[in-house]
Order: structure tokens, then C-alpha cells, then sequence
């Protein structure tokens, strides 16, 4: 047995030992600084431009969408109500996004109170907090309490940078966008609470025009992590 823990150890070391090498080259390979940006009027056409290839008019004027992430969450959207059904496993939660603390859970469809419900309707804000964002992050450039400014990264490139100074889960994340010729994103660099590493690359790709006018990007690729948002759809 004392043979057999000992075996067991080493291969633990060993993974824990390739884990931290892994970390370490992807750290150095990749990690930058978050860039210092102009703010003003460049800033501000840049980030119209993007809202007028994605046709942002149809966005603010639809009311519902939605979509799975990641195979495992799903979401009905109701923007003009400020709602959303949010559902994974045997689990539902009829989320109000303005009084989050009316929202309604249900686990196998019996109904849940108390501080089981408080931990469900938290955990629900989160997820549609992040999920969303994959979704519909360039037709928020102009909330409130996000600054905008003109960056180059370590590479010389030079983007988008998006700061959300408050809102969300993690205020004070940032995002530098990089568009095509024709103003639509092709991706981003994050600098953003939950990630150890600055400046990593998700790209925005396989983009779908919606049934109302709605361009939506399904895959998003970070390293060799695939973001996948699947039956995206959106109506009046």
C-alpha cells in the first residue's frame, strides 16, 4: 500500500510539475501589460463603426434572444423586460435582471426558497453575466460606465480599447478589439479578473445574421479552447 502511494505521489508531482511548466511558458509567451489608451473622438468613431457593420439599429430593437453556451447553458432573453429564463441540468431560473432578488427557481421543476434559492439566483446572474457577453459584447461599447479609447498592443496593432468600469460580475475588465476593413471584430485581447495572464486572444468568428438583421459571432477561440454558442436565435 505504502509502494503504491508513493507511485501514486510521484505521478502527481509529475502532473502538477507539467501543469506549472505549461502555465509558465504560456505566461511568458503571452502575457502583456494592459495598454495605456487616448480617449476622444477616434475612439468613439471607431467604436460606431463596429455598431454600424453589426447593424446595431436591429439589435436595439429586438426584443428576444436565444442561445446555448458552451452545450450546457441555456437562455431565453426577454431585453425589453429586463428577464431571463436561465437553465442548466435539472435546473430553471426565471431571472429578473433589474430586482434580481425577485427572481423565481425551480429544481425538477419543484420550486426553491430561502438561502438555496438566494445561492441558485447568484450563480444564474453570473453565468448570464459572462455567457451574455460572449454573445453580445461589441453592441456594448456605449453602456454606461464604459470608457473607450485608442491602444496598441506589444505587437504594434492597434484596436479598440473597451474598460467596463462598472456592471457585471468583475467591474474593471478590459478589452482591446480588433475590426476588419469593414469595421466588424475579428477578436479581442482581455485583460479581466478571472484570467491570470494579460492580453490573452479570443477570436470573434463564424458570424450569423439573425432573422432580425442581428450579425452574432457562434465560435470564439481562445488558445486551443473553443467558445461555442449554438442555436442562437432572435425575434420580436
Amino acid at each position: 500500500m505504502k509502494k503504491l502511494l508513493k507511485i501514486l505521489g510521484k505521478i502527481v508531482l509529475g502532473i502538477v510539475g507539467i501543469v506549472l511548466i505549461l502555465f509558465a511558458i504560456v505566461y511568458f509567451t503571452y502575457n502583456e501589460p494592459l495598454p495605456k489608451g487616448t480617449e476622444g473622438a477616434e475612439a468613439n468613431a471607431m467604436a460606431t463603426k463596429m455598431l454600424a457593420a453589426l447593424n446595431h439599429d436591429a439589435y436595439q430593437n429586438t426584443r428576444y434572444l436565444s442561445w446555448t453556451f458552451r452545450g450546457n447553458h441555456h437562455y431565453v432573453w426577454d431585453k425589453d423586460q429586463y428577464k431571463v429564463d436561465v437553465s442548466w441540468s435539472h435546473i430553471k431560473v426565471n431571472l429578473n435582471l433589474k430586482t434580481p432578488n425577485t427572481s423565481t427557481v425551480t429544481v425538477d421543476d419543484k420550486k426553491i426558497t430561502g438561502e438555496e434559492q438566494s445561492d441558485y439566483i447568484k450563480k444564474a446572474l453570473a453565468f448570464f453575466n459572462n455567457d451574455s457577453f460572449w454573445l453580445v459584447a461589441p453592441y456594448k461599447v456605449f453602456d454606461e460606465g464604459v470608457t473607450r479609447s485608442i491602444a496598441t498592443n506589444k505587437s504594434g496593432e492597434k484596436g479598440l480599447l473597451v474598460t467596463y468600469n462598472s456592471g457585471g460580475t468583475t467591474p474593471g475588465d478590459s478589452y482591446l478589439w480588433f475590426l476588419d476593413e469593414n469595421g466588424r471584430p475579428k477578436g479581442y485581447q482581455m485583460w479581466v479578473a478571472i484570467l491570470p495572464i494579460g492580453g490573452l486572444y479570443a477570436s470573434w468568428d463564424h458570424w450569423k445574421t439573425t432573422d432580425t438583421g442581428i450579425q452574432l459571432s457562434e465560435l470564439h477561440t481562445l488558445l486551443i479552447l473553443d467558445v461555442k454558442l449554438d442555436n442562437i436565435k432572435a425575434w420580436n
